[in-house]
This record gives structure tokens, sequence and C-alpha cells, in this order.
């Protein structure tokens, strides 16, 4: 990741946030870089809060999500950042792509269609929880503000599923038709772990819920399923 934020067009800064680890193991590179910035935590926490609290440290107009074992692709930051600045919209996204340890790689294209949409649309393309996410949560570049409104879920796992629907909520945005985000492939990854699927359906059902409610609530509509007040 920090390899590839240095091949970076713009400037940048990263906050690292060590949930429970020594900051000691930090890769001297970052350590040695003024645009890194630690937080170190006294505990393990997990990711959701880990993230939420690195909030705090951020000093940036503009915000991406990422995890430490993936990289941007060169061109991730300076094409979104134009699209933010030339339309003023709340987020602008790109599609991600698997990367293998062969190198090989392999586009995901999400079920959100390319261009411009509208606060509260992204979650119509999520049909039912079992399916794809809509779009990916790490391929969001997106106001530091709107972020800050639409943190990391409480979750164990799936809490970017919550981020990425509460700001894709919260403001219109533009979803770019190119790979901004790779995936690396490893046998160390969260989700290749064999008490990754256990929650997993659990997961994605309260994000699916939460981005029907919210979009509901912002648009001052009346759920489908609720029960007549008495």
């Amino acid at each position: 990741m920090y390899e590839s934020l240095t091949r970076q067009q713009v400037p940048w800064e990263a906050v690292v946030a060590l949930d429970g680890a020594d900051p000691a193991r930090l890769p001297a590179p970052l350590a040695a870089d003024d645009r890194v910035r630690v937080l170190p935590l006294p505990r393990p926490v997990g990711a959701a809060c880990a993230r939420n609290l690195a909030l705090n440290e951020v000093r940036t107009d503009y915000i991406n999500w990422a995890d430490d074992d993936d990289e941007f692709s060169d061109h991730a930051m300076a094409v979104r950042l134009r699209v933010l600045e030339a339309t003023g919209v709340g987020w602008c996204a790109g599609y991600s792509q698997d990367l293998r340890p062969d190198g090989s790689t392999t586009l995901w294209r999400c079920p959100t269609p390319p261009g411009r949409h509208k606060a509260g649309d992204v979650w119509m393309y999520w049909k039912r929880p079992e399916d794809t996410i809509p779009i990916g949560p790490t391929t969001i570049l997106a106001r530091t503000d709107l972020v800050r409104a639409a943190p990391m879920g409480g979750l164990v796992q799936g809490e970017d599923y919550i981020a990425a629907l509460g700001v894709t909520s919260l403001a219109p945005g533009i979803l770019l038709p190119l790979p901004v985000y790779r995936y690396r492939q490893h046998p160390g990854q969260m989700t290749r772990q064999d008490a990754y699927d256990a929650l997993e359906a659990s997961a994605r059902r309260h994000a699916w819920n939460f981005g029907r409610s919210l979009r509901t609530a912002l648009r001052g509509l009346k759920p489908s399923n609720a029960s007549e007040a008495r």
C-alpha cells in the first residue's frame, strides 16, 4: 500500500491505525516518511473502531479508506480528485481488481453503473442482502466531512459496507469505469479465514437494512414494511 501511495500524482497523507500492535513493528520507510502519521492504540479494538479513531487524525479535505495489504493504481488519486474538484459532488469511485500472487489481475465491475448518481441511489443496485455489494468501499474518494458523518459500522466484518452506503446516501457522486484499487489475494486475508463465512450473511443483511432505512429516512418516505402507527 505504501509503495503505491508513493506513485500517486497528487499530494497525500496517510494515517496508519495500529490496532494494538507494537509501533516498533512499523516498517522503517513508513516511520521515516513525514506524510505517514501513526495512531498507536493501546489494545486491539478491531478494524471498525481503529479506523473510526483514525478519522480524528485526518487533516486532508478528502479521504479514502484502504487496507494495508492492498494497493492503489497509479492514477487513482489524481483522476478522482479532478472529478471531485470539477463537479462538486461528494464522492467519486471506480472499479477494483483482484491481484493474484503471480501479478495477474481480474477486473470487478460493481453492480452500480458508471456515471453520476443521486444521494441514496447506490443502494438501489443492491437488490438482496445476499447479492454482491453495490460498490467497492475502498474505491471511494470522498469529502472528509461526509466520511466523518458516515464512518465504519459497528460490525466485526462488513463494517465498510456501512461506510460506503452511508457516504453514497448523504451526497451525490460519480462512478468512473476504470480501476483505482487492487485487492491483493493471499492466504492471510480476513476473507480467507475459516470463521469469516459464519457472520457474513448477518453482516450483509445489517448493512442492506441500514442502506434501505437511511435512504428512506433522508427522502422522507414511509418504509414499505412499516406497520401502521397506533
